[in-house]
């Protein structure tokens, strides 16, 4: 029911029966359908047009009968009304092919960016995602939490660009991941997996950020940062700090500009601790002052045991601080470890010692980094908590 537009014409007849100014007002009768076209169906149209058209011919003939005057104004109120409901079949045939457009796009990211549930393994798990392309509602970011026998891995990255090129290659890595990931049981194999795909499939000037995250044994994390932010690890003692990776690696696809593997970071994580990886289009949101988003400032203030809640928070000021719309694709994935008792399986140094020589190469026998991190809370002399990082470095350690 076309209620406004109805209402439109019913209060302009009355301004003219009131107003008793002979056809003066009569002309804006045409405004009524002209708005029913953006808001009601072909049907709708016509007959707020046909309602237009009786007011504006009772009211005429009862100013000031029949003439060139009225015929001009009926003339028009019927052409705008036929001109308007033109435009409403064809606005709603674009809507129609839009819902078509949209269905699909939510099929192939249902495809690309598999749901993930609320619990993987030992770990609850959140994720907020938000496509620059709003129609869309996909693009280059990816995101992936796979169960494997060699404990849950997961991958967080941003293809360079956006559009359908971008999801392309979101695709591909994400498929690569999910395969070397039961593949194989050390991570920097999985990287090295993905890195020779992209290789070989990407062109000059693309390539991919991305952190990949294993869960080898209880009280772990093992994480390799190939050129991405770095992650945020929220111990359950309390603060929030940045993961900066020990020996910066190139991303996904430009290794060949260095001849070194990426290092290889061991992380304590015990339960209550959560991990958030995210991508940059978070931390590089800007407000109408152009100021960027204080991702780690606001974790602190929303810290709790409910990663659905943070993210939730998290991502409502987001898009709070960039004024409702974001200008890049941007992902958050929330860990956080639920249970110590979860299966025990090699970890990446120890499966180093005990296998067999490989190929030299990468994920070979080569002298790969490996830094193992423990992180330790004091209390400063103003009893605020304070957290350091120690850590040893070597091949192997």
């Amino acid at each position: 029911m076309p209620v406004v537009p109805v209402l439109i014409v019913s209060g302009i007849a009355l301004v003219d029966v009131f107003a008793g100014s002979g056809m003066f007002w009569l002309p804006l009768l045409a405004a009524g359908p002209a708005l029913a076209a953006s808001t009601n169906g072909p049907r709708g149209v016509l007959c707020v047009g046909l309602l237009a058209a009786v007011l504006g011919a009772a009211l005429g003939f009862r100013e000031a009968g029949p003439g060139h005057e009225l015929a001009a104004v009926l003339a028009a109120v019927l052409a705008v009304t036929l001109a308007s409901a033109l435009a409403s079949a064809l606005r709603g045939r674009r809507e129609r092919v839009l819902a078509a457009v949209r269905s699909v796009a939510e099929a192939a990211q249902h495809a690309v960016l598999k749901p993930i549930p609320e619990t993987v393994g030992p770990f609850r798990v959140a994720v907020r995602y938000s496509a620059a392309a709003a129609e869309a509602r996909i693009g280059g970011d990816l995101y992936a939490v796979v169960p494997t026998p060699h404990g849950v891995r997961l991958i967080v990255g941003d293809v360079r660009g956006k559009g359908l090129p971008a999801v392309e290659i979101a695709a591909l890595v994400l498929g690569v991941f999910r395969e070397a990931a039961y593949d194989e049981p050390d991570l920097l194999a999985v990287v090295g997996r993905i890195e020779r795909s992209l290789a070989r499939n990407l062109g000059p000037d693309d390539f991919v950020t991305a952190v990949v995250v294993g869960h080898p044994r209880a009280g772990q994390l093992e994480v390799v940062n190939c050129g991405h932010a770095p992650p945020l690890l929220i111990p359950a003692s309390g603060g929030v700090f940045a993961v900066e990776a020990t020996r910066p690696a190139p991303p996904l696809g430009l290794r060949v500009l260095v001849d070194e593997p990426p290092c290889l970071e061991i992380l304590p994580f015990a339960e209550g601790d959560q991990l958030l990886l995210y991508t940059d289009g978070v931390i590089e949101a800007r407000d109408r002052a152009r100021e960027f988003y204080p991702l780690a400032e606001r974790m602190a203030r929303h810290v709790s045991g409910e990663p659905e809640y943070i993210l939730s928070a998290v991502h409502d000021e987001l898009l709070a601080h960039v004024g409702g719309r974001l200008h890049d694709d941007a992902a958050l994935l929330l860990l956080r470890m639920q249970d110590d008792g979860a299966e025990v399986v090699p970890s990446a140094s120890e499966a180093r010692a005990t296998a067999a020589p490989e190929p030299e190469g990468f994920g070979g026998h080569e002298s790969v980094p490996v830094v193992s991190r423990t992180w330790t809370a004091a209390v400063g002399a103003d009893g605020g908590r304070r957290s350091a990082a120690v850590f040893s470095s070597g091949a192997g350690h």
